[in-house]
Parts: structure tokens; sequence; C-alpha cells
């Protein structure tokens, strides 16, 4: 309990070191690009490096590039360090700053991601991930995100114990497992005018797509995901339950064994012969092993962030509804 307090107290500061991210809006393409390929193609989850500084309390996400993949047939490692140096040579920022991942309706929260991300964490103090939805971003809705481990996560990796007294001790849940950074996009002005300039060359008509109102299929994948969820989380509390009714039955024998055997010293001492030891009985019932709750906390973390997007993204359908609702009614105004 102490080493977990300790733990949690040395990442209060490394916590409190990004208050957002910048990114600029080179990487965020780099990034989107490297995402749809690789849903579009192979249906892989897309992984990469996030290049960049710290200024002040500002992380600057200024490059990227992907993870090679098991085609390339080299070490990633060796990888990362060669291109990070070839970057250098260039004069590009080449320090490493965090990495970022793929999703698809919200689904990134996994044991492999905790796991990198605590490694990442761990070694580049500043370091984030960067999740970038490829579904919702399609239908119109950019979904960039940041987050960062929470010292009581650190520790409970630290620690390697996820029973539920160990998480109960470090007061750690799904909903305090990852902390979101907030991320802003940033151009350099001379993007900005030309993006200015594109804006007025495209036609009026051709924005309509940005009111797509087709949220049917995003949302049924987003139910569809969430009921999965539910299940694997009914699952593991069927082994949990399971368990506690183990630990309830060796305790009930455990009891009548006890009682059996202080009857049995009474009446040896009752013969003046000397009482058997308690360490025979002790034997008999060694401890249960107590499943892991690490992945019913991570299923629970992805249940609550299904709901949050489906509550965003109703939030949103239903704004574009009022707004094609109007727009409709000043087209047919004009027309009469």
């Amino acid at each position: 309990m102490a080493a977990a307090t300790r733990n949690v107290r040395s990442h209060e500061n490394i916590a409190n070191t990004i208050e957002y991210v910048q990114c600029d809006g080179l990487a965020v393409m780099k990034m989107v690009k490297h995402c749809h390929e690789e849903s579009m193609s192979n249906m892989e989850v897309a992984q990469g490096a996030l290049l960049g500084l710290v200024v002040d309390q500002v992380l600057e996400i200024t490059n990227c590039f992907p993870f090679s993949s098991n085609e390339d047939n080299m070490d990633e490692d060796d990888y990362q360090v060669t291109m990070m140096r070839r970057l250098r040579r260039v004069n590009v920022d080449y320090f490493h700053v965090g990495w970022y991942q793929s999703a698809d309706v919200g689904n990134f929260l996994s044991l492999p991601m905790l796991e990198s991300q605590y490694h990442y964490q761990t070694s580049i103090e500043e370091s984030v991930v960067v999740i970038y939805d490829t579904q919702k971003s399609a239908r119109g809705f950019l979904t960039l995100k940041a987050y960062r481990l929470t010292p009581q996560a650190i520790a409970m990796y630290k620690e390697e114990n996820f029973t539920p007294e160990a998480l109960r001790a470090l007061k750690i849940s799904y909903e305090n497992l990852f902390t979101e950074v907030p991320i802003i996009i940033r151009n350099s002005p001379l993007t900005n005018i030309m993006m200015m300039e594109l804006t007025e060359l495209v036609p009026e008509e051709d924005g309509t797509h940005f009111l797509d109102l087709g949220t049917a299929s995003v949302l049924e994948n987003h139910l569809r995901c969430l009921m999965d969820r539910v299940d694997e989380l009914n699952q593991e509390a069927t082994k949990f339950n399971k368990h506690l009714q183990q630990v309830n039955r060796q305790e009930q024998e455990r009891h009548r064994v006890l009682t059996k055997h202080a009857q049995e010293n009474a009446a040896r001492i009752a013969k003046g012969e000397a009482p058997l030891p308690e360490e025979d009985v002790n034997k008999m019932f060694r401890p249960i092993t107590v499943p892991p709750r690490l992945n019913p906390m991570i299923v629970s973390g992805q249940i609550n962030t299904y709901a949050q997007h489906i509550s965003q993204f109703c939030s949103q359908s239903l704004a574009k509804l009022y707004m094609t609702q109007a727009l409709q009614g000043a087209k047919e105004s004009k027309q009469n």
C-alpha cells in the first residue's frame, strides 16, 4: 500500500506536465492517410511514431511516420532509429514524443494498447497516444483524441498486481485509467491563406455532403460493438461469481473441518491425550487464485467509451437535422 502511494505521488507531476497537445496539419494528414490506407487495404490497425518537442507545458507534434509492417522483415527498434536518424539529417524534429493508432468506431481500448502506452510513458514522460477513428471521420466527424495513463494506472502496472484488493488500494477503475489531453491542430499562416482561397473556389453545392444524414450504419456499428463488449463483461462477471462461490464453499468446508477438529481435540484432552495440531487442517485448504480484474476493467472502459461516442454522435446528428431543416426551408422560400 505504501509503495503504491509513493508511485502515485511520483507520477503526479508527470501527469500535470502536458496541458494540451498541438499537432501540425502535416502530421495530421500523414496520420489520416496512413490510417485510411490500412483500413481499406488489409483492415489492420495502423500504428506509427509521433515526433516533436515539448515547449513549456505544450506537447508539439510536428511530424510522424508509420511503424514497419511484417512484410519488411526488419527489427522495429532498428527501423525507428533509422527513420529518426534520417529525419535528423534533413533538419526535421526527431524527438520521440509518443505514438498513434487507428480505431474503428471507438474500439481502441485494449490490453496491448495499455501495455504499449505504459512502456512509452515510463521511458518518455511526456509521451501521448493519439487515436484516430477512421469510420467516424469518413462520415464527417473528425475524431482525433490524445490520451495519457493516469498515475494510478502506472502504479498498477509497476506492481503487476491486478487483484480486487490491489485495485481498491490504488483507487483505480475504468473511469481513471486514462486521461484525455486536449488536442489542437495548428497550421502555418501561409497554409491558412491557401485554405481560405480554396474554400472560395469550392462551389456552394459541393459543401452539402458535410450534412450527410446517413448515420444509421455508424450508429448500428456502435451498438453492435457495445453489445459484444457487454457480453464479454457478462462472461467476466460470471467467472468472478464462480470464484466467489468456490471461496464460499471452501470457507464452509474449512469451518466444518475446524469444528470437527475442535471436537476431536476436546475428546482427546478428556482422555488425557495430546491434541492434534491445527497446521494439518490449514494445509488442507490452500487459497484459491483470484482471477485478475484488469481485463474486466478494460472492457468496462470500452463500454463507457462506446456510450459516450453514441451520445455525442446522436447529438451531432440531431444538430445536422435542424441545420438541414433550416436550409431546406430557406431553399423553398427562395423558390417561391
